[in-house]
């Protein structure tokens, strides 16, 4: 498949890069300095140097035939408010002509959505969000928002709860279960489930939490 990925050289981005290149796809990248691609990778993919918040940027990397984005970009503390979401409306834009592509899209656990048993443990979470992690809860839920604002697009997301360290296992939850503060995943099979979502519509349109 056509890939076009946002967020390459983050965590969960870079195994999103890996496994997608170990699986035959077609990639193209946005990245604001292509040094931080290795050589190796830099010599498989397609990387295109600029900014995910200027939209002439995003359209030049989002082709015709373009068969589905990733969306991969992290929230730090230096991030500037609303970063996800900003970008993501700007895909969303670039999406909405001819190309038909699906939107793939890494999300937060202390967002809730229709689907959700909320239990203690989920109250918790969001809770912990709301206080030490405002500026990327605050992003993701704007983001969920502004994709329900879209319903011409198809578009699949996960939301990760803790994501740490550690191999592909292959093997995790993915739905809307109970979670808590101790829910986790790894950034391999975070983006494991993403790569998932190119070729299977169950998840069409929500976003279930993946954890283990």
């Amino acid at each position: 498949m056509k890939i076009t990925l946002f967020g390459a050289t983050g965590q969960l981005g870079s195994e999103c890069l890996q496994q997608a290149v170990a699986a035959g796809h077609e990639l193209t990248i946005l990245v604001r300095s292509a040094k931080k691609i290795s050589a190796e990778l830099r010599s498989k993919v397609c990387v295109v140097e600029g900014d995910a918040l200027c939209p002439e940027d995003v359209w030049r990397v989002i082709a015709a035939d373009t068969d589905a984005v990733l969306f991969a970009i992290g929230v730090d503390k230096h991030s500037p408010p609303d970063l996800c979401t900003d970008v993501t409306r700007i895909i969303l834009d670039a999406l909405r002509g001819d190309c038909g592509a699906r939107f793939i899209w890494c999300g937060g656990g202390s967002t809730f959505v229709e689907q959700d048993v909320i239990g203690f443990g989920a109250k918790f979470v969001r809770k912990f969000a709301e206080t030490f992690m405002s500026l990327r809860h605050i992003d993701k839920e704007h983001q969920y928002l502004l994709l329900k604002s879209y319903p011409d697009i198809p578009h699949i997301g996960v939301r990760p709860l803790q994501m740490t360290q550690g191999p592909m296992r292959g093997d995790y939850r993915l739905g809307f279960d109970r979670f808590n503060g101790f829910s986790r995943i790894s950034f391999a099979d975070c983006a494991h489930a993403m790569l998932a979502m190119l070729e299977n519509d169950r998840w069409l349109h929500r976003a279930p939490i993946v954890q283990y």
